[in-house]
């Protein structure tokens, strides 16, 4: 799994019923037009709004429908069996990667508590083939996994614990976190960073706003040994503007007016549909892009 990766939405109907038809029909477009990979199930999939036994439907669609090899998929819940079972469920689906949140309900969390909730992760899937990135977002977590603890769970599980997407923003981060363990392919969450990427050793990147900007970032990852500048920067003005218009319902929005499919504007609380105004702006901001 490397390059770029669009963190995809989950099409719900008005009841807040997840969709087949439409889901499936943006994760094959965003494939065929310059996505890499898919992640499913993550923030921008309103995952944590959405039931367990609904996780593993959408779960299910995606693997019988799509290239399972091309997806990757969030199992992280603040619940350790959960969590559990839903990446074991990920992992008879033909999963090869689960991207995993830290436990991020009780605060402060230790770095020994932390090893040890991933550590039992690991125990659990034993004999399974399913990998664990870590999932690094202090944003919404509150929690920012230590590079200690990554590094010491790589060393444990090296054949568990292959990757970390990171939502912090931070580079020097990301950086850090590929001195301490090389062996991580490790994946910012921005794809202003694929510029950086040959340089930094960055397997690529997993975004939201890809969904979008796929076909520039896949001209991007093409040529990052020498990457175009004013690509990046089209690239850079196209998620500003679609993170000022508020990320995921903004993404939901574009995502409907591309398909003509106006059920992907609904959003599930505490998400709302995009504006009138904003749409408009939005869409005219991206014209000018």
């Amino acid at each position: 799994m490397q390059g770029v990766i669009a963190a995809v939405p989950t099409a719900i109907d008005a009841s807040g019923v997840p969709q087949r038809v439409p889901f499936i029909e943006h994760c094959q477009w965003a494939l065929d037009n310059g996505c890499d990979g898919l992640n499913i199930l993550g923030s921008t999939g309103e995952a944590n709004s959405i039931s367990n036994h609904n996780r593993k439907t959408i779960m299910e669609w995606a693997a019988a429908d799509l290239d399972v090899s091309r997806l990757m998929v969030g199992t992280g819940t603040p619940s350790l069996e959960d969590t559990i079972t839903l990446t074991k469920h990920a992992d008879d689906l033909g999963y090869g990667i689960a991207l995993v949140l830290p436990p991020y309900y009780y605060k402060p969390v230790s770095d020994e508590g932390l090893f040890a909730w991933y550590a039992a992760l690991e125990q659990a899937l034993s004999g399974r083939k399913i990998e664990i990135y870590f999932y690094n977002f202090p944003q919404m977590t509150g929690i920012e996994i230590p590079v200690s603890v990554i590094a010491a769970l790589a060393e444990s599980s090296p054949k568990r614990f292959t990757g970390i997407k990171d939502s912090s923003g931070n580079l020097e981060y990301c950086r850090a976190v590929l001195a301490v363990a090389p062996a991580l392919k490790v994946f910012p969450s921005s794809e202003t960073s694929l510029g950086d990427a040959d340089e930094s050793g960055f397997a690529g990147c997993i975004s939201a706003t890809v969904n979008i900007t796929a076909p520039l970032c896949a001209e991007v990852w093409a040529e990052r040994h020498s990457p175009n500048v004013q690509t990046l920067k089209k690239i850079g003005e196209q998620r500003t503007d679609i993170t000022k218009a508020g990320l995921v319902p903004a993404i939901k929005y574009l995502v409907g007016e591309r398909s003509g499919n106006r059920l992907w504007q609904t959003c599930l609380p505490p998400f709302m549909t995009t504006p009138k105004a904003t749409a408009e702006r939005l869409i005219s901001k991206l014209s000018q892009n």
